[in-house]
């Protein structure tokens, strides 16, 4: 027994294998204990590097809806911004690259940015065509800001693809990280009605967060033609064009959302196009999803975001920029534009017009009287050098932040006094009311 228990307790003291073993996990806990300490006195500058990359939204006020990166502390006034730029999506299909050549240069300016979608029914000569012209064009390769999109995406009438063609052509603007802070999409049958120089001198008076689609809550043939009906577009998995086709079910109108149609021509913010494409809520891809089997759904998808949006929905502005010949009652196209329609185009105030024939002569007149632009040149402006022996209007630029308004900014600039008053802005969904003179919004008051 005293043997056994002798070399029992002599074992542990000769085998030192356990010394390795213990110095490891002393060494391991002392790391552990070090980077502990030291983490607690740089916890601070680590929050603060890593609080660079987060995006965050601050409120100028109350009122003026929400801004992306601005410090709360230090607000960007409107005196303080630079002059606005806008980002142009222009459309077309087969036989529309010419058209959409002149409508480039009409509405060109060095501020903007400029995307071209001639979709997938057009042969690929005629994109390969249109590629070479922009990317030969001395001005638009100096200052390279238009982009035709290589890709192009098959596009239905009346089809959730042209929504889809509408979104792909954002993500491009917002990817690139080019600068703009409105979005305007054009077909090539739309045609300006005034100089870049005049839109951008009097949008520069307005707040950065003023959204103009024209919309309206759903109603009458509209929910039994268009939100009942289920639709599918072929355009979303064929390679060749076919119209959109009806399912035998209907559906029920939706209860967690109320439904908006209007205008598919829309001037949009930078800020309310970022939370369609991010999406920080869910409503944007839900909204999408419903409209994906629904008809005319560039007429509906960014209605119905914004006014269920308690974000974005008192920045809207039931109105969309354009002037449009309707029939009467209205049918599904407009009437096309002529020459007898130049003056109601003129004294209207809008800034575009629609819908044109292919080189109707009112273009033409349009060109000398209102937009002083010869043939095959861009628009001249503020940033434009003319040369002396007038071969060319545009030879050189320089300061495209310096504008030279126009009658056309007089006519736009009463009309935005019309859209911003209290008796049109609460035909829409929002509430609020702009005040030019103090640079503030104002709620409306309503008596019950």
């Amino acid at each position: 027994m005293r043997k056994n228990g002798g070399s029992h307790y002599a074992k542990p003291f000769s085998d030192r294998r356990w010394l390795l073993p213990f110095f490891a996990s002393l060494l391991v806990s002392l790391t552990l204990f070090m980077a502990t300490v030291l983490g607690l006195f740089s916890s601070q500058n680590s929050w603060e590097s890593l609080s660079l990359d987060v995006i965050t939204f601050t409120s100028h006020d109350d009122s003026e809806g929400y801004s992306i990166g601005l410090d709360r502390n230090q607000p960007v006034t409107l005196e303080e911004q630079e002059a606005p730029r806008l980002a142009y999506l222009i459309t077309g299909t087969k036989g529309d690259s010419q058209r959409m050549r002149r409508t480039l240069q009409a509405i060109y300016h060095p501020r903007n940015q400029y995307i071209l979608h001639l979709d997938l029914e057009a042969p690929p000569r005629e994109r390969i065509d249109l590629t070479t012209y922009v990317k030969g064009d001395p001005l638009f390769s100096e200052v390279e800001n238009v982009r035709v999109i290589a890709k192009a995406n098959l596009v239905t009438y009346k089809g959730p693809t042209m929504i889809a063609c509408t979104l792909h052509a954002i993500s491009i603007l917002l990817k690139e990280k080019l600068t703009w802070d409105w979005f305007i999409n054009l077909s090539a049958s739309d045609y300006p009605l005034m100089p870049q120089d005049d839109i951008l001198n009097v949008l520069s008076s307005l707040p950065r967060n003023l959204n103009f689609i024209e919309h309206s809550p759903i109603a009458g043939w509209k929910l039994t033609q268009r939100a009942r009906p289920i639709i599918v577009d072929p355009g979303l998995y064929l390679s060749k064009k076919f119209d959109v086709f009806t399912t035998t079910e209907h559906r029920e109108l939706p209860t967690t959302l109320k439904l908006y149609t209007g205008s598919a021509w829309v001037m949009l913010t930078r800020s309310f196009l970022e939370y369609c494409i991010w999406g920080w809520e869910n409503l944007p891809r839900t909204v999408l999803m419903y409209y994906v089997n629904f008809i005319s759904s560039p007429e509906g998808y960014f209605h119905t975001v914004i006014c269920n949006s308690d974000e974005f929905k008192n920045t809207s502005i039931s109105h969309d920029l354009h002037f449009i010949n309707w029939d009467n009652p209205p049918k599904q196209h407009p009437l096309l534009l002529a020459s007898k329609d130049f003056d109601r185009m003129v004294k209207s105030g809008m800034p575009f017009a629609r819908k044109f024939a292919k080189g109707d002569p009112v273009l033409d007149k349009i060109d000398r009287e209102l937009l002083g632009r010869s043939n095959g040149q861009v628009t001249p402006g503020g940033w434009c050098n003319q040369r002396s022996d007038g071969a060319e209007q545009c030879s050189s630029r320089s300061d495209d932040s310096k504008f030279q308004p126009g009658p056309g900014a007089e006519r736009l600039q009463q009309l935005m006094k019309k859209l911003m008053s209290e008796a049109f802005r609460n035909g829409s969904c929002s509430s609020l009311q702009y005040d030019q003179t103090k640079r503030d919004w104002i709620t409306s008051r309503r008596t019950n």
